[in-house]
């Protein structure tokens, strides 16, 4: 099924970084990508994007697949080439790589315990990536006067905040001020960039205690990845253009509520 008009993106070219997992925000954000009618590039660090790539076929989705490790500039920079010879120019970018890829697991620490290795990892993951590709990508999109890129953050980090992990929490801040500088910097080409921030969301790598979290938000649950993909293509939209530089946050209503019970 593919999507027309002002909301549909026939003809459009889509790339989403941190796409391996089937249960994940990123696969989740290429199938809404798809079904709206966009060609769809996924990438990971694991050879299990082949398989979400797959997938997307089986759904009639124009499908590629990109492995290799984003924090590299020059990775970052061979994926935009590789969507560009294999589906076209991209116009709409989601960065969704961050967290604990696979290949290279981190561990959370707090202020007091934080290593070198373990702060520039976390760092590296979770912004680092999403600048590198986001600088591949944005001349393109550019000088075709159109473009669309929304970062994946967290409420954690830009909203609120848990012990013990100041890189993610750093990390993820860090990705709004991107977000907002590159919107700010790229205003008047066509291109926006904008964030979406999700709280407490049922994915695959979901801890236990993570779905208990999500069950104490005023919804009553945790999220779903679909129900985030679903912000992310809206942000996508051809029609959504004067909406830049901003963070959308998805999270049941939690960083609102004040009666903690």
């Amino acid at each position: 099924m593919t999507g027309s008009g002002s909301f549909g993106l026939d003809g459009h070219v889509a790339i989403v970084t941190g796409a391996g997992s089937e249960e994940g925000i990123g696969f989740a954000c290429a199938v809404e990508l798809g079904a709206l009618g966009a060609k769809v590039m996924v990438a990971a660090t694991s050879e299990r994007i082949r398989d979400r790539c797959a997938e997307l076929r089986e759904r009639g989705v124009e499908a590629s697949w990109f492995e290799g490790d984003l924090t590299d500039p020059a990775v970052a920079e061979g994926l935009i080439a590789k969507t560009t010879a294999w589906l076209g120019p991209a116009d709409t970018l989601v960065n969704n790589a961050g967290m604990t890829s696979v290949d290279s697991p981190g561990t959370a620490a707090g202020i007091e315990t934080i290593s070198d290795e373990q702060w520039r990892s976390a760092i590296d993951r979770n912004l680092s990536s999403a600048f590198l590709v986001t600088r591949a990508a944005s001349g393109p999109m550019v000088r075709k006067g159109y473009g669309r890129i929304v970062n994946v953050t967290s409420v954690s980090g830009p909203v609120a905040a848990y012990r013990g992990d100041v890189g993610y929490h750093a990390a993820k801040a860090g990705l709004l001020g991107l977000t907002r500088s590159v919107a700010i910097d790229l205003s008047g080409s066509g291109v926006t960039v904008n964030a979406v921030a999700p709280g407490w969301i049922a994915t695959g790598s979901a801890t236990p205690e993570e779905i208990g979290f999500g069950k104490a938000t005023p919804v009553g649950r945790p999220g779903r990845p679909e129900e985030v993909a679903i912000v992310v293509a809206s942000l996508c939209a051809p029609a959504n253009s004067y909406l830049t530089g901003q963070l959308i946050t998805v999270d049941g209503g939690n960083t609102i509520v004040e009666e903690h019970r």
